[in-house]
């Protein structure tokens, strides 16, 4: 009677239980594969996913299908990620057959065209370059699609943009002394301060992750430093992680003007709106600037916080406008690729192996939150209203979406 549980259970309910429960594991594993295609973006050189990445997924029975030659601009090559399991492919083709293509930059025409429906895209979404043609195209093929920049983490904070604003805070101070310097035909000024010599100044716009790198990298090389902010709590959360004191100010236009004038290097990583205004040093407070002093727009990618700014590139990445240096790359990470590409990857690789023991992005955007704030395709429908209104394209709330699926 004991081993019997049909005598317990009429019409062989005792048998439907434990089938139950073996469904329910089945849908939630699943193995994943996942494509690396080379980037398109003469420009861009960081790579989503590093050789210690690629073996953590194979190592869980995922399968990586990686395109000859696409971490090379980050100084990993193929046989790095050979040996780690990857599947190395000529044909960029066969690389975007995989369950999940992951790269940086957003995708081309001719990638999009290659897909097939219910693919899933993680890129950066690059909004302020984006078309509404590109977003349709997506659509119209019926993808999924999230973006590095809206993705958030159980502390409701965004990795990508941190650890990309944690890189591009430091590396300013990094461009800042090198244009400073003779080596590219700069005024020949030491950023951080010497015995007997007065410090350069630097002066941020913006008191953010970026502003605060900035602040800690331009402090340890001896300079003196200047923050800005429209928000005293961001200014005293700056102050505190720099730790100690340091000028601080709220954007009053008479003391920024005063502190422009006397700077030998500004980084902006603010963007300030008003009245139309996408902007927040205007070309008169440049002109004012000192001859041979060095700007740096790291709010490009958002249009930019200096009225005098355009975009440039890696290979341009500097013009001289009123006397003033502009340094304007909207991807100045790419400049240290191999430490991005390990930030980069860090973030990725646990995603993905969530989503493999979800058992596919349809279950885990359930159950995270912060998974579905970056998704801003769904089975070919748009659920970001942001962008649906900037294209004005119709969207559909997530949630709701989730409910019907």
């Amino acid at each position: 009677m004991m081993g019997d549980k049909t005598s317990y259970f009429p019409m062989g309910q005792g048998n439907l239980l434990p089938q139950e429960e073996m469904l329910e594991v089945g849908r939630r594993k699943k193995k994943l594969s996942i494509g690396i295609p080379k980037e398109s973006s003469r420009f861009e050189n960081r790579i989503a996913l590093t050789p210690q990445g690629v073996e953590l997924l194979v190592a869980n029975g995922h399968t990586v299908l990686f395109e000859s030659g696409a971490g090379d601009k980050a100084h990993y090559f193929d046989h790095d990620f050979a040996e780690c399991g990857a599947q190395i492919l000529k044909e960029k083709a066969q690389v975007l057959k995989a369950d999940i293509i992951l790269k940086v930059s957003a995708l081309t025409s001719e990638e999009v065209e290659q897909l097939a429906t219910n693919q899933l895209v993680i890129s950066l979404l690059n909004l302020h370059n984006q078309t509404r043609a590109s977003l349709q195209k997506m659509l119209d093929r019926r993808l999924n699609a999230i973006s590095f920049e809206l993705l958030k983490d159980d502390n409701g904070c965004y990795p990508v943009i941190r650890s990309m604003s944690e890189i591009e805070g430091t590396t300013s101070v990094m461009i800042a002394s090198e244009y400073l310097s003779k080596a590219q035909n700069g005024k020949g000024v030491l950023l951080g301060g010497v015995t007997g010599i007065s410090p350069a100044e630097l002066v941020i716009l913006g008191a953010g992750t970026a502003g605060e790198y900035a602040a800690k990298a331009a402090i340890g090389l001896g300079a003196s430093v200047k923050v800005f902010d429209n928000s005293y709590h961001s200014l005293r959360e700056l102050e505190r992680n720099v730790g100690q004191r340091i000028f601080t100010s709220v954007l009053h236009p008479q003391a920024l003007t005063k502190a422009l004038q006397s700077a030998d290097a500004v980084m902006g990583s603010l963007r300030y709106l008003q009245a139309g205004r996408s902007f927040m040093v205007t070309r008169e407070q440049v002109e004012q600037m000192k001859p041979g002093s060095i700007i740096i727009d790291l709010s490009m990618d958002q249009g930019g916080c200096f009225e005098s700014s355009r975009c440039t590139d890696l290979e341009s990445p500097v013009f001289t406008k009123h006397g003033v240096v502009h340094h304007c790359v909207p991807n100045i990470a790419s400049l240290v690729s191999r430490t991005s590409s390990i930030a980069l990857s860090n973030i990725f690789a646990p995603i993905i192996l969530r989503l493999g023991e979800a058992g596919g992005v349809h279950h885990l955007i359930k159950e995270d939150v912060g998974l579905s704030h970056g998704m801003y395709l769904y089975k070919g429908i748009l659920t970001n209203s942001y962008i649906g209104r900037r294209f004005n394209m119709p969207y559909k709330d997530i949630g709701l979406l989730m409910a019907a699926f």
